[in-house]
């Protein structure tokens, strides 16, 4: 006889993969970020929501989430997934060269603005501990959501979205020292004292040593024993280990989980296992942000708004706006424009996740009265709810002060309207000159368009037909014709920016012939997969016309020697498009990128060096 079901325990995975299942294409469909979804939906379901109706409506109770503290545990998960992806991007070079960012303008920024905060905050709460602690919990912002919406909008490379970036990795390295100072002042915690403080930030720093030093032996050994048995199963199970592990460790020396996960990523970034790595990850860190996003909408108490409002809108109004005007002023002090310390204002204002941790651990504490606790909980979820339509304003703004600040040559000349075929080149720097004049040879009508003033302003005075504007935006495409066009070459030299454009062209007329640059290799197989006709590896390129000069002067006949670097080139464009592209397209008909963090598929010659063979035969 089988054994009787509790469906009870089944209720929140069901109900948050019913979520999943209808939030993120239902506002997809609508452009709206996923992420206001999921906290409309934790908001909905949650014990502040229909919660409040189960004692009248019993059945209301399978079709809600009451229990915060068990979402929460899952959810944290969510963040420690997306700072290991976050590790595995990065490399110790690249965030050498984001030192002055990270401890610069990063520390600067949570220093002057818990200063001030908690000045605003200190005839709230009477005390100077309780004003200091609300101060640093509002100068922290929200890497969980700040960062998946640059991400969504190709934004991390840009110059706000490493300014951003930097700021919230420091503020993730001062969570630690300040869950520490809660422990400290807890009255109900005697055994926390100056040397006990001590020796945690000591435990802290020797398990960043362990962490640095093992990941430096143990992993790649561990991952080649893994990729040899050749099973993706098992290559998921390290991946999933190391994660934990590492961020556990991290927990139990007293950092925050996902800082240990970041470091591991970092550490896993430098080995040739990274890109299958980050691939295998996808999945679970989008499904666990999205837990994390419902536990942040489960805490929005909208009656306690009601009975407050005044209070609580001005408070986070004062945050955002003071936030914002002491980040802008420290953006121009470090030599940023207006545009991106405008961005970069924006996006870092709101309040943040760890915000709801430090508040929450200063009311167990006994450092802050429970009613301004929770209200002060409603606050820092209002403005992390705002977050996505403030990095749309923020975008906005950003592009309308750059037009601003262009010579009036450039920022009065608008795209022509007319209804000629031609050619669109997204970038003018040496390649798509190149583009250009050979487009001139041939008398094809073509125009370029490029986000450097300077150089608009000078091709213009050369008598070239070239524009300022961004080809990310499918409003500006559309004013560059893009419904009549002939293709889209884009030459840009950022892998965020080639892919933005790409996206938008697509969108905008899936049947464009679209001709884009590539860095590697992986780049290429990459926007094969969002649907370009034909990516230009610069390396490859590179290595063929080398072949073409050394065989043309040990003596090889030209004839032959054409034919087999075109050859050469037909076998390498074979290999890296997907095998359902290689047939001939129909009209308007495209690959859409692949979803649930897939990759280029794996191919056997010539194969790319950072994919594991463990993942040769699933992916292919």
């Amino acid at each position: 006889m089988a054994a009787s079901v509790d469906l009870y325990s089944y209720q929140e995975p069901i109900l948050f993969l019913a979520t999943a299942g209808v939030v993120v294409p239902l506002f997809l469909r609508l452009r709206i970020s996923p992420v206001i979804g999921f906290l409309a939906a934790g908001a909905l379901l949650g014990p502040y929501g229909l919660g409040r109706l189960v004692p009248a409506h019993p059945w209301l109770d399978w079709v809600t989430l009451t229990n915060p503290d068990r979402t929460s545990r899952i959810a944290e998960l969510g963040v420690v997934f997306l700072l290991f992806t976050i590790g595995i991007e990065l490399s110790w070079q690249r965030l050498r060269t984001l030192r002055r960012l990270v401890f610069g303008f990063g520390s600067l920024q949570v220093v002057l603005c818990a200063a001030a905060l908690g000045i605003l905050a200190y005839p709230l709460v009477g005390t100077i501990t309780g004003a200091a602690l609300i101060g640093l919990a509002f100068a922290l912002s929200s890497t969980a959501i700040v960062v998946p919406v640059l991400a969504e909008h190709k934004r991390l490379n840009t110059p706000s979205g490493r300014v951003s970036f930097s700021a919230l990795l420091f503020q993730d390295l001062a969570v630690a020292p300040i869950l520490f100072a809660i422990a400290a002042f807890d009255t109900s915690r005697p055994e926390f004292t100056v040397a006990s403080f001590a020796i945690a930030m000591l435990q802290a720093v020797v398990a960043l040593v362990v962490i640095v030093g093992l990941g430096r032996i143990v992993l790649r050994p561990f991952f080649q024993l893994v990729s040899a048995t050749k099973s993706p199963e098992f290559f998921m199970a390290a991946c999933l280990l190391v994660v934990l592990v590492t961020s556990l460790i991290a927990a139990v020396s007293g950092l925050s989980m996902a800082l240990g996960a970041f470091i591991a990523g970092l550490l896993l970034s430098e080995t040739e296992y990274r890109r299958a790595i980050d691939a295998t990850i996808q999945p679970f860190k989008g499904l666990l942000l999205g837990v994390f996003f419902v536990s942040v909408g489960m805490s929005l108490d909208l009656a306690r708004l009601l009975h407050a409002p005044v209070l609580i809108l001005v408070a986070a109004f004062l945050v955002i706006a003071v936030k914002g005007v002491i980040i802008m002023g420290l953006g121009r002090a470090f030599g940023l424009g207006r545009a991106v310390s405008t961005e970069t204002a924006l996006l870092l204002g709101p309040g943040g996740e760890f915000a709801l941790v430090i508040i929450g651990g200063a009311m167990a504490a006994g450092l802050m009265p429970g009613d301004l606790g929770l209200n002060l909980l409603l606050v820092t979820s209002l403005t992390m709810v705002l977050i996505p339509a403030f990095a749309r304003l923020g975008r906005r703004l950003a592009h309308r002060f750059e037009q601003r600040r262009l010579p009036d040559e450039i920022a009065a000349v608008p795209p022509p309207a007319d209804e000629v075929g031609r050619v669109i080149i997204a970038g003018y720097g040496r390649v798509g000159q190149m583009v250009g004049d050979m487009l001139d040879r041939h008398k094809i009508p073509h125009l370029a368009v490029d986000l450097d003033p300077v150089r608009v302003s000078r091709e213009r005075r050369q008598g070239k037909p070239v524009y300022y504007g961004d080809g990310s935006y499918p409003e500006f495409l559309r004013a560059c014709g893009i419904d009549q066009a002939l293709a889209l070459v884009v030459t840009l030299d950022t892998r965020g920016a080639i892919e933005a454009v790409v996206a938008a062209a697509r969108q905008e007329r899936p049947d464009i012939k679209i001709v884009a640059r590539a860095r590697d290799a992986a780049h290429a197989a990459q926007l094969y997969e969002l649907g370009v006709d034909d990516a230009v590896p610069e390396t490859i390129e590179a290595s063929l016309q080398l072949s073409e000069a050394v065989l043309v002067d040990i003596g090889v006949p030209m004839g032959m020697v054409i034919a087999s670097i075109h050859e050469r080139r037909d076998e390498f464009r074979a290999v890296l498009k997907p095998k359902d592209e290689t047939r001939e397209k129909k009209p308007g008909e495209f690959r859409a990128r692949r979803t649930v963090g897939k990759r280029a598929p794996a191919v056997e010659a010539p194969r790319d060096p950072e994919q594991p063979p463990s993942l040769t035969a699933s992916a292919s």
